[in-house]
């Protein structure tokens, strides 16, 4: 477990009318900026304050452009490195740069009204399918995975043997990569649902992991916004244990992606592309 990811504290433990003094552990929360310069620049620009849990940053900054569409491919990124003196209690640093290729196409402007449609439920359901569609992601091939619709419930409980520092503080979102056969191949934690995934699909990307025949679970619901990140990487199944949002389901749909909810007890839903779910 990274010891930034935690922090040691004392409550009052209630039960009932009687009190008593304890210690709890709490997940951390700490600021991350994200900035960016191509190699020949000088100047960084800073594209984005997220809050998360320390630890993987380079990964959560090389997903979160992969998923905003400003890097394709490992090849595009020179480095992702911290940077700065460490802050606080923990000691932690909290900016993230990165350095494109200079080849790497990069546009500011572009990029913030991006955020701003595809943010939440965006402007409309129709400028935000729109937006994504602008972004060129990449092309789903459903003959390159099948999976078993009875290794598929197992899912769950293979995530959860592997959420750390959830087991300590009870208060982390995680996403897991999954192999076709049902391997956990890795796991990534964090405050933010949408963190959890980025440093998932930069940890693929920054070891070139090939992603067409895997799948991606979520321990919350699927959101509008992980679909967009699972479909940007190149991932054609994303499972959640929660539900889907309307305009997920829409996106997973428009998209040729596998978008499966409710994965729990033995039973899940499938909203779109269930020909890549075998249930004989």
């Amino acid at each position: 477990m990274d010891y930034r990811s935690v922090f040691d504290t004392s409550v009052v433990r209630l039960h009932g009318t009687a009190s008593s003094d304890a210690d709890d552990t709490l997940a951390v929360e700490e600021p991350l900026e994200i900035q960016v310069r191509r190699e020949s620049d000088e100047a960084w620009v800073s594209l984005s304050v997220t809050m998360r849990t320390p630890g993987n940053d380079d990964e959560l900054a090389s997903g979160f452009l992969l998923g905003e569409s400003i890097i394709r491919q490992r090849s595009d990124m020179v480095s992702a490195e911290s940077w700065g003196p460490p802050t606080g209690e923990l000691r932690v640093r909290n900016i993230v740069r990165v350095t494109l290729a200079d080849a790497t196409a990069f546009d500011v402007c572009r990029l913030r009204r991006n955020f701003y449609t595809t943010s939440s439920c965006g402007i409309c359901g129709k400028a935000s399918l729109e937006a994504i569609d602008a972004m060129r992601p990449p092309a789903l091939d459903n003959r390159e995975i099948r999976i078993d619709a009875h290794n598929l419930y197992q899912w769950p409980a293979r995530l959860r043997e592997r959420q750390e520092v959830f087991g300590s503080t009870g208060g982390l979102h995680a996403a897991a990569l999954f192999a076709s056969a049902g391997e956990c191949l890795t796991v990534r934690e964090d405050v933010g649902r949408h963190n959890a995934t980025d440093k998932l699909t930069g940890h693929a990307l920054l070891n070139q992991i090939e992603v067409r025949d895997k799948a991606i679970l979520v321990s919350g619901r699927a959101s509008f916004e992980l679909v967009q990140k699972a479909l940007m990487a190149g991932i054609p199944v994303l499972a959640a244990v929660g539900a889907p949002s309307s305009l997920a389901a829409q996106l997973a749909g428009a998209f040729g992606m596998t978008l499966v909810g409710f994965l729990r007890d033995g039973r899940c839903n499938v909203y779109s592309g269930a020909e890549r779910i075998v249930t004989s």
